[in-house]
């Protein structure tokens, strides 16, 4: 009986953010991977900046490296269409028989939980993990895992680390005004942004 976790985003690009949050949930967990996932169209956000496909793969690609518990799947891109974790969570549940699933999300996303396509069936799939922004939020959190345990019997995880303020809508601000993106993306991220000229 293995622990796999999903990570979710657009990743546009990948940031530290995204690979703290990975890292400390598979400690904290004792994970046995963490998938970094891509959505093919993310289904709530309009994003007119949105890097390829094959872009955003290749970012999260360099950003796992050298991180053994990270593995980057292309599932959702394969896929095609509006991304929904119902479906992602229905093929990992096929590609991992037997294994625990855990669904990690940030503090924004998780408050939104209840009203995403087939809720009752994400919780009955993945523990739902989550971290706060801060202390206020945290118990607000605790709250709502809560009323997601009463309603659904959901499993619900909320971490109790913070994490480094960063965003991809930052990152990609940065990129546009010429400014440095140094110690908020990867090394290797930031030369394949430069590389490619994306989010110029």
């Amino acid at each position: 009986m293995g622990k796999i976790a999903a990570l979710g985003g657009t990743f546009n690009p990948i940031h530290n953010g995204h690979i703290e949050l990975a890292l400390r949930f598979a400690e904290e967990l004792c994970l046995d991977r963490v998938l970094l996932i891509p959505t093919a169209v993310p289904p709530h956000k309009q994003s007119p900046d949105l890097a390829s496909g094959a872009h955003r793969l290749e970012m999260c690609r360099l950003a796992a490296k050298g991180h053994d518990v990270l593995t980057v799947s292309d599932l959702e891109i394969q896929r095609g269409g509006a991304s929904y974790t119902v479906d992602t969570l229905t093929q990992l549940q096929c590609q991992y028989p037997g294994d625990t699933l855990y669904f990690l999300t940030g503090a924004d996303m998780f408050l939104t939980l209840e009203h995403w396509v087939r809720f009752k069936d994400i919780a009955k799939k993945a523990v739902l993990c989550a971290v706060p922004r801060g202390e206020q939020q945290e118990a607000e959190m605790r709250r709502y895992a809560d009323v997601l345990r009463e309603r659904y019997e959901a499993r619900c995880y909320i971490a109790s680390f913070c994490l480094p303020p960063v965003s991809s809508t930052q990152v990609r601000k940065l990129v546009k005004e010429g400014k440095s993106i140094r110690g908020l993306t990867p090394d290797e991220v930031i030369q394949y942004i430069k590389s490619h000229g994306l989010y110029q």
